[in-house]
């Protein structure tokens, strides 16, 4: 609870904490109400379509198993649909002013889960191609590095969060994250796509998605090159 001052025979009540309304100074034996800000949405719609990709990582990982005509495209809909709100959460969040904290931690968590996820059903369950019959560990190497980049971003992002906010803002998503996380999405589709025996071509999607994979990390390790050398540099003044 405020306390009381007396000042000219009128008293005033010290600003109350713990969430309650304020009052501030009497003005002409009035006192005014300061508004009191509403905490933050936790559910906003960019939050909400984060999280459903979330929830779309044990159904990808159930169709990838399942037989049929009809797996193989469900599970390349399901990857190509959370590619998708992976783009439109952050658009309508910068757009419509939605972020929230909480929606800012999990949308690289949902990133990481889907990419991982994958990468580990397409190596578990290779491709039926000549390409990869010939060379199996075509698919392990970039699966590896990639899963590894992510694993390393992530301590150092959370070692970053704890130091000065240069040292944060050096772990920001760069323009090479963005084409990183374009071509990882592209490529990924591709392979899951050339497991649909619907395509005409299905196997000639293999060799670009492996390319493209090969591309994006490429761009994900000289990322992180381009971080470290960041933060290197502010921990040197």
């Amino acid at each position: 609870m405020g306390s009381d001052a007396g000042a000219g025979g009128r008293k005033r009540r010290v600003p109350a904490v713990n969430g309650l309304a304020k009052d501030a100074p009497a003005v002409n034996g009035m006192r005014k109400e300061e508004p009191v800000a509403a905490p933050p949405r936790l559910l906003t719609l960019p939050t909400v379509l984060t999280i459903g990709r979330v929830a779309a990582v044990p159904l990808l990982i159930s169709t990838f198993y399942m037989e049929g005509p009809w797996a193989a495209m469900a599970t390349t809909g399901i990857f190509l649909a959370a590619a998708v709100t992976d783009w439109l959460d952050g658009y309508i969040a910068r757009k419509m002013q939605l972020g929230t904290p909480f929606g800012a931690f999990l949308d690289p968590v949902a990133d990481k889960l889907m990419v991982a996820a994958t990468l580990v059903l397409l190596c578990t369950k290779p491709l039926e191609s000549s390409l990869l019959n010939d060379g199996p560990w075509l698919l392990t190497v970039p699966s590896i590095a990639i899963i590894g980049r992510e694993i390393t971003m992530s301590a150092v992002r959370e070692w970053a969060a704890s130091q000065n906010s240069k040292v944060l803002e050096a772990v920001a998503v760069n323009n090479l994250g963005k084409w990183k996380t374009a071509t990882q999405m592209t490529a990924l589709t591709l392979l899951l796509a050339s497991r649909d025996p619907s395509l005409p071509a299905q196997g000639a999607l293999v060799a670009p998605g492996v390319a493209l994979l090969y591309v994006s990390t490429g761009l994900a390790v000289w990322s992180l090159v381009v971080y470290m050398r960041k933060i290197w540099r502010i921990l040197l003044k």
